[in-house]
């Protein structure tokens, strides 16, 4: 049998190349994705940054902790807690202290006191330190020279000094760099760098960025890990009272003493803990969670994608020989030496295309790190590492995909009698499988109860990115595996009764279907993923349409001050409801500590400017005693005691004033101001009164606050909540879909390319006939033109159905959670898609079917 086999691969080439190239594509993406998703599992420790030269850092509590039967559970802070006068009072005996503080400047530079450049370190490069509250020190990754004048949210300020980062140690007096020395107010300039063009400040900053007193703001990172401005202490002092962490100059063993005799919870960091003290030092972690999500769910549908098409092909290409087996099973041969030999070759082009694709991945999966971290989805340092078991799951699954598909195939051909291999050779008289029909069946049906089950349970669920990215799959394999009972009811409507086309595809089931299915899983990704984030951008959207009452929308990364709010309140003819952004943690089932976002608002004002969502209670009850929660929370009874802990840590046991419905997941909690310290305002509604002229509100809006962004109620909707596409925040999302449509689109190329070639390859004959009986070449071209398109419109339409299904899920999902939207169906893409589809499949029909028509009509054949 094993020789027969090697025969057969050497005689049918174009078969097995076609299955060896859609296998070892297969297995090289497995490869890919296996590679990429092993090396963004653990991030590289980072070394300290800001604090590199710094003996020892006291930092405030940063971490929720609450105890639980299994253990703490833990949750960063929104508002850090400062370190107490006290306590650095008792640290001032221990040596000399300097608190840290953190602020933007603008949304892409922040702010710190000079004072705190010694412990980076950084040393001048030329110019002096500031001495005035208007004279700032540019770290040379802030783009700016000496002499430069910089507009920033807290006013104009003038560069006085460059720095850079030096390699290590301190800074002294004279700029230079030792190990011992701090940076003093009269360090001289040394030999100055090349200038940078300076950098135009920008007026418009983006909304919905909060900024916390301590906390670093903007992700913007160059070589120097940060774009600062260093003011004076005092004024650093005046543009963030409130300091969460210092530098003590003492022996960490004294310093920790005093720090745990105060019961504050601060942290004392010395050698690399220190980078805890660095702007969001888990952004490594964090980004790598980002790219494990990406590339988990890619590499989910990629191997869904991959699995299906190579499983179709093989089943496919040994479905074509049954003409070959029957004349094998005329000559005596057994139903088991059929089934080995086609085992034998499905296993000599497996191990072989495994192989090869295992080969291809190592080189795609670099070239994909290099896009990622060029799109800025992952970090500068993001590589690919020396992994092994992606390569050998690789390997594996190619290996046993190809067997499957071949044994499931050879188990039917081999249990077929001599007489009706040979009458069945022309013709497919059960293209449906009893076995493939029930599991088409049954996956259908799981798909419609587990849709069922999740409405009537929890109906947000299908809200989530993982659900509706995933759940298509099983709809889309259950529509494959019956579209041969699909596909000739679908062919007898695209095309006229008597027709070639219409006796050509419905009798050759086996192979529309296997054309169809690449152009199903096409169309039904394109249409379910781009469908379902168009819905539900649309519904976020007109949830916040229907919520927003206001005329005009001010926003402040920096945040806006108690001066500036008072401006606002003071102009005329406006109505104006400030609100800062926060969280509150609670604890469910009294295992989970669970945050929920929250907006600190005056509640006669917000009702003034907002339409809050209510199934329950009043707006106007929300007091500093109580909470405004969503029907999300496990307690959500109007008059109900919820405990609860604030930004700040603060533990509180709040009445429930009134309950919001769950909506798409964007209705957090209200609390009152005094339940979110150290919230910083950053958007601020205004409604124009009845009988004001809305330009001048608008204008004394803009006098009054001019470093905050002024938009109307639309523009603010349409850059905040937008209908459609994604947003700025989505790159991830947007990459990954690129990544799965892009894979499902090759893949759709290499299957209808591979099964036209095979198909081709055994009509010859048929076409020749046609010629014979007096077809010109151009007609039967045509004929196989029109085949190629019947088949590609019927797989698009089984595609529509299958996103008509999902999409009609998901806006009855977002009926039960009381949002009102329409299905946004991706007609563009789909058309796109479909065309693609189309031009594919004629070329790969029509080109070989011409090269096989160059014979002179009448020859051998």
């Amino acid at each position: 049998m094993l020789t027969l086999a090697l025969r057969t691969l050497r005689c049918r080439w174009t078969t097995f190349t076609g299955s060896f190239v859609a296998l070892s594509l297969g297995v090289a993406l497995l490869t890919v994705m296996g590679l990429t998703l092993a090396s963004s599992l653990d991030a590289p420790e980072r070394a300290p940054e800001r604090f590199a030269a710094a003996p020892v850092v006291v930092q405030g509590e940063d971490t929720l902790r609450v105890p639980t039967r299994i253990g703490d559970r833990t949750q960063p802070l929104a508002h850090p807690r400062p370190i107490p006068p006290r306590t650095v009072a008792a640290l001032r005996e221990l040596g000399e202290v300097t608190q840290d503080r953190t602020f933007a400047v603008r949304d892409d530079l922040i702010g710190h006191p000079w004072s705190t450049a010694a412990f980076a370190p950084y040393h001048l490069t030329s110019g002096r330190p500031p001495r005035a509250a208007d004279e700032v020190v540019a770290a040379m990754d802030a783009g700016t020279t000496v002499g430069k004048r910089l507009r920033t949210a807290h006013g104009t300020v003038r560069v006085v000094g460059t720095a850079r980062l030096a390699d290590g140690g301190r800074v002294t007096d004279g700029g230079r760099v030792t190990d011992g020395g701090r940076a003093a107010g009269g360090a001289r300039a040394v030999d100055a760098v090349d200038a940078v063009d300076a950098v135009d400040a920008v007026d418009a900053v983006g909304a919905g960025h909060t900024v916390d007193a301590g906390r670093a703001v903007g992700t913007a990172r160059s070589p120097g890990f940060e774009r600062a401005l260093f003011y004076t202490d005092a004024r650093a002092a005046e543009l963030a009272p409130v300091s969460t962490q210092l530098v003590v100059e003492a022996e960490p063993e004294a310093v920790r003493r005093v720090v745990a005799s105060s019961g504050t919870g601060a942290r004392v960091l010395v050698g690399a803990e220190r980078r805890l003290a660095d702007a969001d030092p888990d952004r490594d972690a964090e980004a790598l969670t980002t790219l494990n999500a990406l590339f988990g769910t890619a590499g989910g549908v990629t191997g869904f994608v991959s699995v299906f098409v190579v499983a179709s092909t093989f089943a496919f290409a040994v479905a074509q020989r049954r003409r070959e087996f029957g004349l094998l099973r005329t000559t005596g041969a057994t139903p088991g030496q059929i089934r080995r030999t086609v085992l034998a070759e499905a296993l000599f082009v497996g191990v072989l295309a495994s192989a090869a694709g295992c080969a291809l991945g190592s080189y795609g999966a670099p070239w994909l790190a290099e896009r990622v971290v060029e799109g800025g989805v992952a970090p500068a340092w993001f590589t690919i590492g020396a992994h092994v078991w992606p390569y050998q799951m690789a390997f594996w699954t190619g290996l046993s995909v190809a067997l499957c598909g071949a044994t499931a195939a050879s188990w039917r051909a081999g249990r077929t009698a001599p007489t009706q291999a040979l009458r069945e050779a022309s013709a497919d008289e059960q293209p449906l499988t009893r076995a493939r029909l029930l599991c088409g069946a049954a996956l259908l049906l799981t798909a419609a109860v587990t849709l069922t089950v999740t409405l009537l349970t929890d109906p947000g669920d299908l809200l989530h990115r993982k659900t509706y990215t995933s759940r298509p799959l099983l709809l889309i394999t259950a529509t494959a595996l019956l579209s041969p009972l699909l596909v000739r009811p679908l062919i007898r409507l695209l095309t006229p009764r008597g027709m070639l086309v219409r006796a050509n595809t419905t009798t050759s089931l086996r192979r529309t279907a296997a054309l169809a299915a690449p152009v199903l899983v096409t169309v039904a990704l394109t249409g379910s993923l781009l469908g379902a984030t168009a819905t539900l951008n649309d519904a976020r959207a007109t949830e916040a349409r229907e919520r927003t009452r206001a005329d005009y929308v001010l926003t402040s990364a920096t945040g806006l001050d108690a001066r500036a709010l008072d401006r606002l309140r003071a102009v005329r003819g406006a109505e104006v409801s400030p609100t800062a952004s926060s969280e509150v943690y609670r604890l469910e089932e009294g295992v989970a500590l669970v945050k929920s976002e929250a907006r600190a608002a005056d509640p006669e004002r917000l009702a003034r400017t907002t339409a809050v969502p209510l199934t329950a209670g009043r707006l106007s009850d929300l007091s500093d005693d109580s909470i405004v929660v969503n029907e999300e929370w496990a307690r959500h009874e109007v008059g109900e005691h919820v405990t609860v802990w604030l930004g700040d840590g603060t533990r509180r046991s709040l009445r429930i004033a009134a309950v919001m419905p769950v909506g798409t997941g964007d209705n957090g909690v209200y609390v009152t101001p005094a339940n979110a310290r150290g919230a910083v305002v950053d958007r601020v509604e205004v409604r124009v009164r009845e009988g004001v002229e809305a330009m001048s509100v608008r204008a004394a809006l803009r006098s009054a606050a001019p470093r905050a962004t002024l938009l109307t109620r639309d523009a603010w909707l349409a850059a905040a909540h937008p209908a459609t596409g994604f947003t700025a925040a989505d790159a991830t999302t947007r990459l990954g879909y690129l990544l799965v449509l892009g894979i499902a689109l090759l893949y759709t190329a290499v299957s209808l390319v591979n099964t036209l070639l095979m198909a081709t390859s055994d009509r010859t004959r048929e076409l020749t006939s046609l010629r014979l009986a007096g077809a010109t070449h151009t007609q039967v071209l045509r004929l196989v033109a029109l085949e190629s398109l019947t088949v590609v419109a019927a797989g698009a339409i089984l595609g529509l159905l299958v996103t008509a299904l999902n999409l009609t899920g998901m806006w009855t999902a977002l009926g039960l959670q009381s949002v009102r939207s329409p299905i946004h169906v991706p007609w563009p893409e789909l058309g796109a898609t479909t065309a693609a589809c189309a031009v594919l499949a004629v070329l790969a029909a029509v080109v070989p079917a011409g090269l096989a028509l160059r014979c002179p009509v009448g020859g051998r054949h």
